[in-house]
């Protein structure tokens, strides 16, 4: 009978939206550490139900974290929580690891397509190895890369007076520069006082905070407030983007 079934339906949302709500984030943690130890598909499908419990934890911790965001940078604020959280299951096809399973959660928040867009966006990766977050335009393609660099030359000025304000460097102090080219890209002087800026291929800042401060109950607004504190660097690299995919 529908009734019947209906009446199921609302049961099981309703005792797995319970035990969503009674959960302690650093749950989440600990079933990353045990997929960690145990990562292949026999353990995966016998631990599936808390999988997706901590997955829906952690989506509703995505959800809160877009609507603190919003709050400062209003392109956010339509952005869905499907659109940004990253898959738990591993492309294999390519890499020597054939783990099937990440052994973190990652969300990628930002305007033109979640985890997908080219805009700069905010990252929270929860890890039992280290957990942070980052703002800013990670890996962009060729044609941005560029773009990019030029805008950085152009206006150096104005992303110094970013990056040196008491309110960034208070959390983020340089820019990640892994796979930073090892000399200044053709076409831009060599002599140029800012030069290790037009060396990266990732404009993008992060900040490392401990595992512990998950346990916290203003655990988002505490995330959130760090990550305003980079918005006007998100402010400056989307100028460009905007300019080259607009």
């Amino acid at each position: 009978m529908k009734f019947k079934s209906d009446i199921s339906e609302f049961y099981f949302i309703f005792v797995n939206r319970k035990k969503v709500k009674s959960m302690n984030m650093p749950n989440i943690i600990s079933f990353l550490n045990n997929l960690q130890i145990n990562n292949n598909r026999e353990w995966f499908a016998e631990n599936k139900e808390q999988y997706n419990i901590v997955k829906a934890e952690f989506e509703q911790i995505s959800k809160d974290l877009i609507l603190e965001i919003s709050k400062f940078d209003k392109e956010i604020k339509h952005v869905d929580v499907k659109d940004c959280v990253f898959r738990i299951y591993r492309d294999t096809r390519f890499s020597h690891d054939k783990t099937p399973y990440k052994t973190h959660f990652g969300v990628y928040i930002a305007a033109a397509g979640g985890r997908k867009s080219k805009r700069g966006g905010y990252y929270l990766h929860l890890d039992p190895a280290g957990c942070f977050v980052a703002v800013g335009v990670w890996c962009p393609p060729p044609d941005l890369l560029k773009a990019l660099r030029k805008s950085v030359y152009d206006n150096i000025d104005e992303l110094n007076e970013i990056r040196q304000s008491a309110v960034f460097s208070k959390y983020f102090n340089h820019f990640y520069d892994d796979e930073k080219l090892k000399n200044v890209p053709a076409g831009f002087p060599k002599d140029f006082p800012d030069a290790e800026l037009l060396k990266l291929k990732h404009y993008m800042v992060e900040y490392k905070f401990d595992v512990n401060l998950l346990s916290q109950p203003d655990f988002v607004e505490q995330i959130a407030s760090v990550l305003k504190c980079a918005y006007p660097l998100n402010t400056f690299l989307n100028y460009t983007v905007d300019q080259i995919y607009s």
